[in-house]
């Protein structure tokens, strides 16, 4: 296990701009990720990317250090500049062997969330698996210790109260929209339809919100939110030339580029004087930070969000001690399942060799002899031979196991 090894950009050691330099939409996902696992000779990969945090779960030999991270995130995203580089790399959280699958039961548990308790980023985990597995990236010890960290946060939430009166970063984004009292039959504009985007709207349409736009780079994605909202859908290149007006502006798109401009937001506020709340969930910020600073403007972003978030973490301290304990056990779990498995794979061999020992003994060793028997004593020596390989091969995997997992003085 001490090839495994975590590289972690997240929100308790980098801001969320710089983290969003890391960002890879799935289509980038898609032509870099395995030129990364090609290029530096992984022999497992997976890239996990959320609304806070950006880890690289590596199974390989090398040595990690500065050098090493800045080169590697150089890979994934070579328009980064120096300053830049050094930045994410001497700021890196690194986990190695059992630190590191320790990290991920508690990532997967929401204990190293933003928002202590949320449920989300169990789904994000085994959609950055599912993911990474499509494009052949992973094998089977990143298999076996995403079943075990799926099951690890079930069991965290089914039997703690860490998720009680669940809090995620968009239940907390919510809660701000309402302590701002804005009205059910506010004018509410989505500027992406993501992942992040669809669960506020979730929140929004459950408290009897009604009134939604939806802008998307593309139609399709827009339509698919709008319709479960009841609302219109339009293209994001269209943004530009809308005159309805907005009371709440949501905006959350993997984009790397600022999308509301001070012309943008000065089109789409027309003459209305009214103060409007934008919402900017996205890393980096797709909101300019002249529009945040509006005097006209109600800004909440992540970082403002976090506030309340360590607050609430505040509140779940003994839950959080009573997940650690599973998750210390969890771990130590993982360790002996991993060792089975190595058992089992070094085992693979063993019954092809046993099937290949019986038929030559069969067809060539004592041939002539099974030859001159009747056809139901052949039969019936055919099944005393399987019978045999059968039992010898599960009697060689279970007493490999005993010796090497319990070894004795």
């Amino acid at each position: 296990m001490d090839s495994f090894k975590i590289i972690a950009f997240t929100h308790k050691n980098l801001p969320f701009d710089l983290i969003g330099k890391l960002h890879l939409n799935q289509d980038e996902q898609t032509t870099v990720l395995g030129a990364v696992k090609l290029n530096f000779g992984f022999n497992e990969f997976l890239f996990l990317c959320t609304c806070n945090r950006v880890e690289l779960f590596i199974d390989s030999s090398h040595e990690i250090n500065t050098v090493f991270i800045k080169e590697l995130i150089l890979f994934l995203n070579s328009r980064l500049n120096n300053v830049e580089a050094n930045t994410l790399s001497e700021n890196a959280a690194v986990y190695l062997g059992d630190e590191a699958v320790e990290h991920i039961l508690k990532v997967a548990s929401s204990l190293d969330s933003m928002v202590v308790g949320e449920r989300e980023i169990i789904t994000q985990v085994r959609k950055a698996y599912d993911f990474c597995n499509m494009l052949g990236l992973t094998g089977d010890f990143i298999r076996l210790l995403t079943k075990q960290t799926i099951e690890t946060a079930k069991d965290i939430y089914t039997n703690t109260d860490i998720a009680k009166n669940p809090v995620s970063v968009a239940s907390l984004a919510y809660r701000q929209l309402r302590n701002l009292g804005i009205k059910n039959d506010a004018r509410i504009l989505f500027v992406g339809s993501g992942e992040t985007n669809t669960i506020l709207a979730s929140y929004l349409q459950k408290h009897k919100f009604a009134n939604f736009t939806v802008f998307n780079r593309s139609l399709v994605g827009a339509e698919k939110l709008a319709t479960t909202l009841k609302g219109k859908a339009f293209e994001l290149s269209t943004l530009l030339n809308f005159e309805k007006g907005f009371d709440v502006l949501i905006v959350c798109t993997s984009s790397n580029e600022v999308l509301i401009t001070p012309q943008i937001f000065a089109q789409l506020n027309g003459n209305e004087t009214s103060k409007k709340v934008i919402i900017d969930l996205a890393i980096p910020a797709n909101v300019d930070e002249a529009v945040a600073k509006n005097k006209q403007v109600n800004y909440i972003d992540l970082n403002s969000l976090k506030l309340q978030a360590d607050a609430n973490l505040q509140l779940r301290k003994n839950e959080v001690e009573k997940c650690e304990h599973i998750i210390k056990n969890k771990t130590e779990q993982f360790k002996w399942l991993h060792k089975e498995r190595r058992i089992e794979l070094a085992f693979g061999e063993v019954p092809k060799q046993v099937k290949a020992i019986k038929d030559f003994a069969v067809n060539e060793v004592f041939a002539k002899e099974i030859n001159l028997l009747d056809p139901n004593s052949k039969e019936v020596l055919e099944k005393v031979l399987s019978y045999v390989e059968k039992k010898y091969n599960a009697v060689a995997i279970k007493t490999a196991k005993e010796v090497l997992l319990n070894p004795r003085d």
